[in-house]
């Protein structure tokens, strides 16, 4: 532990972890995970020579990533090799579960489905945690019968809805990251808490190699996660080495979730200076999922030599791009990029209220062989092209799908909060 942080009580212990209040940062607490592994609600326990530490780097950097992506969670950083600063929440006692492939318990709890059919959209599962009875499955119903009140927020069908989805997205945005490292995410088990200060629902606990499956090129012999130690017939020191190797190999992968190999780029060229005040809410909106932009000023009419230089100079250089047209009147430039350029090209003209009805048709009327859509809004043109580069750049593709989270959680809480008023 770094010397600066003074440990308060101990709020929790679980059976890998243990949770302490720091006196010095008000709503916040201290994850410092153990060596220790287990199984079967601890039937199987064993000391792990390090499992704190790759434990800790696994959950650290996969929170991060959802962080960044914009998914609400309890961590705040990194604070040592064995532990983490979190938001101080009350937990809800209840594990969701996100299965893209059947396996494990489900077959059990489903006789009849073979081992491997996929889910789509994924299967989401709840679990009461409550290791008296090993956890026993629940239905949403029983959920909000349950009446739960934490950190003065009540669990009603609202809140029910709000972990659903966020369950899934977060499944999906993981499943997303480790498709480059060549590796399937099959399902992921995960917790909520309600922050005591913002009284928000939000992630919590830990996301480490306990908490999902993990195969690599889809191949279950090659399992990465704790079930390779659920597995073993008996624990050997050489077995244990086995599924630390396991354990290290997730560790050191999951760092590579941050990274993308992929880059991108948008170039904004605008027909006129005056419409820079119109592109710079373009690079604005690139810049919130991470898009290089650039912004150009060159007109097809008065100069087209110097629009089709500027284009071969963006496709000489080998980095993907996205050419975002910007002129208003009569929009030439959209129409000569499309058609002479394989890259996408997409309108964004800036339409004034004197002439736009008749102006926007040179946006939208265009000769044969051109494919060059048109989006009114300078928002819309940046998420055109983030939607582009998330087919292959998964840190993009994430933040694209936590923005649809998130929209529908702002949906659903203000439905809940007129209802309240009006009731």
């Amino acid at each position: 532990l770094s010397l600066d942080l003074k440990l308060g009580k101990k709020v929790n212990e679980g059976k890998t972890k243990e949770v302490y209040e720091l006196p010095d940062v008000p709503g916040c607490v201290l994850m410092q995970s153990k060596d220790q592994i287990t199984a079967g609600n601890a039937a199987r326990k064993d000391r792990m020579e390090g499992k704190a530490a790759i434990s800790n780097t696994t959950t650290s950097c996969v929170f991060q990533l959802l962080q960044e992506a914009g998914i609400k969670t309890a961590f705040v950083k990194k604070q040592s090799d064995t532990a983490f600063i979190a938001a101080h929440c009350e937990m809800i006692p209840i594990e969701w579960v996100c299965r893209r492939i059947a396996t494990g318990s489900f077959l059990k709890r489903n006789p009849g489905v073979k081992e491997g059919y996929k889910f789509y959209p994924p299967k989401i599962e709840m679990f009461y945690k409550d290791d008296a009875n090993n956890d026993p499955q629940w239905s949403e119903e029983q959920l909000i019968e349950a009446k739960f009140c934490f950190a003065g927020l009540t669990i009603g069908q609202t809140e029910v809805d709000i972990m659903a989805r966020s369950t899934q997205a977060i499944f999906e945005i993981l499943e997303k990251s480790w498709q480059p490292q060549n590796c399937t995410l099959v399902d992921l088990k995960i917790e909520f808490g309600v922050n005591i200060l913002t009284k928000e629902i939000v992630l919590a606990d830990v996301i480490d190699n306990d908490s999902w499956r993990l195969w690599p090129s889809g191949d279950r012999s090659q399992q990465k996660d704790k079930q390779s130690y659920r597995d073993l017939k008996e624990v050997t020191p050489e077995a244990l080495q086995m599924v630390k190797r396991n354990f290290e190999w997730v560790a050191e992968r999951v760092e590579l979730l941050l990274k993308t190999k992929s880059q991108g780029r948008v170039v904004v060229l605008m027909g006129s200076p005056s419409d820079l005040s119109h592109c710079e809410k373009i690079k604005k909106a690139c810049a919130t999922f991470g898009i290089p932009c650039e912004l150009r000023v060159t007109s097809a009419h008065k100069g087209p030599d110097e629009t089709l230089r500027i284009k071969a100079e963006y496709e000489g250089d080998g980095i993907p791009t996205v050419f975002v047209a910007v002129a208003g009147r009569s929009n030439g430039l959209g129409p000569v990029m499309s058609g002479n350029t394989a890259y996408p090209v997409v309108n964004c003209p800036p339409l004034s209220a004197d002439w736009g009805t008749q102006d926007v048709w040179s946006s939208l009327r265009l000769p044969s062989g051109l494919g060059c859509p048109t989006t009114l809004s300078p928002e819309g043109a940046a998420q055109f092209a983030a939607q582009i580069f998330g087919l292959n750049n998964h840190l993009v593709w994430a933040k694209l799908r936590s923005n649809m989270l998130n929209t529908w959680i702002s949906l659903k809480q203000a439905d809940k909060k007129l209802r309240e008023c009006t009731l």
